[in-house]
């Protein structure tokens, strides 16, 4: 009797352990490999390159006329509030525009916004369907290249990435609100680790 205690007891521990997250999440996704340059041309690999970090990305394009600007603002806001909570956190924005979006492009389009580089790099260097893919596998975010225009459609979310690179948190990267939630769960989950 003691022996199935002792092993309903282990049992209960192994599950709670495997399926809880400190904080609520909405997504449970492997990042797929991609091979990029960032705004300097510098070799990056998601996620290999993040490995052992929390990390923030969005999808964003340099000729994009709507949501971009917008996502960027807050990106760039969420950067100095993480500076401000002393949190060293990636930043990653991907380009879903990638022929048109060289380094020196993403790094103009970044500079206006007063990016930190050293935490925050601005990817391309791949074509459209690499990223395209990625996107929608790794992030379950489509995106559409818009008939007769220069416009990609794309998700508007910011993602929460753990240090064994799994999306596990997608926010509304058009709100300045969302910005509070990202801080306290990464807070939560340092906490925790």
């Amino acid at each position: 009797m003691k022996q199935k205690i002792i092993g309903g007891v282990c049992m209960l521990v192994l599950l709670l352990a495997a399926c809880g997250s400190p904080i609520e999440t909405n997504m449970s996704r492997d990042v797929n490999s991609l091979e990029a340059v960032n705004q300097e041309g510098e070799k990056v690999t998601l996620p290999k390159d993040y490995d052992g970090t929390y990390w923030i990305a969005d999808f964003i394009f340099t000729s994009c006329e709507t949501v971009c600007p917008p996502m960027t603002g807050n990106m760039a806001r969420l950067q100095q509030e993480l500076k401000e909570e002393g949190m060293e956190v990636p930043l990653v924005s991907i380009s879903v525009d990638p022929e048109t979006d060289t380094p020196q492009k993403m790094k103009s389009f970044a500079e206006p916004y007063q990016p930190d580089f050293s935490q925050w790099n601005f990817l391309t260097g791949y074509s459209f369907q690499e990223v395209k893919e990625f996107s929608i596998k790794s992030f379950q975010s489509p995106l559409k290249q818009l008939e007769n225009s220069n416009q990609v459609a794309h998700g508007t979310s910011f993602y929460l990435v753990t240090p064994e690179g799994e999306v596990i948190k997608s926010y509304n990267g058009t709100e300045a609100g969302s910005l509070d939630q990202i801080i306290e769960d990464l807070q939560t989950l340092k906490q925790n680790q």
